[in-house]
């Protein structure tokens, strides 16, 4: 048996980014300023250390996306477990880290909520199509959304690693116009996925 198969590769990465997302959430869970979730509180300089490790994860995990794709793409290992995972992979990533970010109180609750549910509602398609045999994988503005959405996850985790004062009034303001650009980018390119698949639901509703 081979101990290294690269036509599995690309499918390993995506499977790796899930786990390496829990290794940040349990990380990044590490707190001097109050107990984490079965987690006791820890002395400062712990904390940090913990929180720039999960952050390091983090960029790992995102660095899986990049190259599972173009692995993918280069040695034409696209699959069908590869285009459902690999959008899955995506939103397990966005779910932790913007959930993280949010017991931080560096993103606002109600972003998250707009982000999730959009995630959940084009998951929701993408089933509706695996039960009709079909695979939607992620289109142009899906990898768009998503690269915007790792930028903003990479700025806020590095205001979470360094402790910055995000809640300045300009960092403040300058973070919400990200933020805001980030929903209509998330938004768009989820009501694009229901515009080209409308077959998929238009009779029901």
């Amino acid at each position: 048996m081979k101990l290294f198969d690269i036509r599995k590769l690309p499918n390993r990465l995506t499977i790796s980014r899930i786990i390496l997302v829990f290794v940040f959430v349990i990380l990044a869970n590490i707190r001097d300023d109050l107990p984490g979730f079965f987690i006791p509180r820890v002395d400062e300089t712990t904390a940090r250390i913990c929180q720039l490790v999960g952050y390091i994860v983090a960029i790992l995990a995102a660095l899986t996306d990049f190259f599972d794709g173009a692995i993918a793409r280069k040695y034409h290992l696209e699959s069908d477990f590869g285009k459902l995972m690999d959008p899955l992979a995506d939103k397990i990533f966005i779910v932790g880290t913007f959930v993280m970010l949010g017991e931080y109180k560096i993103m606002p609750g109600w972003v998250i909520i707009i982000v999730l549910t959009r995630e959940f509602m084009v998951t929701g398609l993408r089933l509706m199509a695996v039960r009709k045999g079909l695979v939607i994988a992620a289109d142009k503005w899906g990898k768009v959304k998503t690269a915007f959405q790792m930028i903003l996850l990479a700025i806020g985790g590095l205001v979470l690693v360094t402790r910055f004062d995000i809640h300045r009034d300009l960092y403040w303001h300058i973070w919400m116009i990200l933020l805001l650009l980030m929903i209509g980018i998330t938004v768009g390119s989820g009501i694009n996925y229901f515009v080209r698949n409308k077959d998929l639901y238009s009779d029901n509703i």
